[in-house]
């Protein structure tokens, strides 16, 4: 989708606080600020659906009053509540602690919200305990597609700091039946067959609390990410290594090259340019702050190994925030827009491709998912 005749991107940003909707026109240089809407309540992710730019849906949790799912059908300026039951499979079900005693598999949230492709009515959300549902009446009921939790190694899956969860869900543009989710910390998995089955496909990651170097699952995926034009190619932000996979995940090559770390939370890919990718190094896993306290955005114009810091417009001194899983994406306009946001609550945004930064919000609670909807 080209600049030509588009009138609007639309910024759909989730919060420790509520959801907030940013809308400009194509030149990207101002923009008007909807919300917050849910005041108070932490949404963990805000997506619009690919068929229909009117139709949004919002993950609502709080731990006082549980998990609410939000649906909008005016393109973010009213709301509804939606389905908020989530069974797993009618059965509660096992995993193992560390010590591994078993105890029961629990709901807490939904993570991530992806609607279909192909279905307008048909939206995904994968959740914590790691799980992921279906539901195929716009968000009203929901089904887990059990196949993925009883997968015989899901008994081993472990939390993550974060929890639990099933944090990425990845569509094939073109096969339906193919589809990939991320789940800390367990790895990575992939349907051929629209979730009847699973397949691990975390060949050639390497972590050091696991012994084993062909160990089936247990390894901290912290996303992927995928160009539409080439859907066999994957990019992973792990818990240390950036990685790609040429073959659908079936095995992994690390390309963190000549960054500062690699250890982070987004990746991305440039919206015309399948082999230019972005991350956003931190310190470390136990110090989740930009190296020396300069936030920079690194750029692979080859797929990786070889990296740049695109530094322009951004704090390079005393910035000690961190940038999530979930809060980075980019437009389709004809030059690449590039945007992410802060625990600090700022929402920056590159109209450049990276080149240059500048903040189009600030001062929101922490930013935990960027989405972004690029509207003819």
């Amino acid at each position: 989708m080209g600049g030509t005749g588009l009138s609007k991107v639309r910024v759909l940003v989730g919060t420790r606080k509520g959801a907030f909707v940013l809308e400009s026109d194509a030149k990207r240089e101002k923009w008007d600020v909807g919300g917050p809407f849910f005041t108070g309540w932490e949404i963990y992710h805000v997506k619009g659906s690919p068929l229909d730019p009117n139709r949004l849906y919002a993950s609502q949790s709080s731990g006082w009053f549980g998990q609410l799912i939000q649906r909008s059908d005016d393109g973010g300026k009213t709301w509804q509540p939606m389905g908020n039951e989530f069974a797993y499979d009618g059965v509660p079900g096992t995993h193992q602690w560390y010590d591994g005693t078993p105890r029961p598999w629990e709901f807490k949230r939904v993570w991530p919200l992806e609607p279909s492709l192909t279905e307008p009515d048909t939206v995904y959300a994968g959740v914590e305990d790691a799980a992921l549902f279906r539901s195929s009446d716009g968000a009203a009921t929901w089904h887990e597609i059990s196949g993925l939790r009883k997968h015989g190694s899901g008994p081993s899956w472990q939390p993550g700091a974060g929890g639990m969860c099933l944090h990425t869900i990845i569509q094939h543009p073109t096969d339906a039946a193919r589809m990939f989710v991320a789940i800390s910390a367990a790895g990575a998995f992939r349907t051929d067959d629209g979730g009847t089955t699973w397949l691990p496909i975390n060949r050639g990651l390497k972590s050091e609390q696991i012994p084993d170097p062909n160990a089936e699952v247990g390894h901290c995926v912290h996303n992927l990410a995928m160009h539409p034009s080439r859907p066999d190619v994957l990019f992973m932000q792990k818990h240390w290594d950036v990685m790609r996979s040429d073959d659908a995940g079936d095995n992994w090559r690390e390309i963190s090259g000549n960054l500062p770390t690699d250890f982070g939370f987004p990746i991305d890919v440039h919206a015309h340019e399948p082999e230019t990718i972005y991350v956003v190094p931190i310190k470390s896993d136990m110090e989740h702050i930009p190296p020396d306290g300069k936030l920079r955005v690194y750029r692979s114009r080859t797929g990786g190994n070889e990296w740049e810091a695109l530094t322009k417009g951004l704090p390079q001194r005393a910035c000690y925030i961190n940038v999530l899983r979930d809060a980075m994406a980019v437009d389709a306009l004809d030059s690449c827009g590039v945007y992410f946001g802060t625990t600090g609550g700022q929402v920056y945004a590159s109209s450049d491709a990276g080149d240059s930064w500048a903040p189009i919000v600030r001062d929101l609670p922490a930013v935990l998912s960027v989405e972004v909807q690029t509207l003819a």
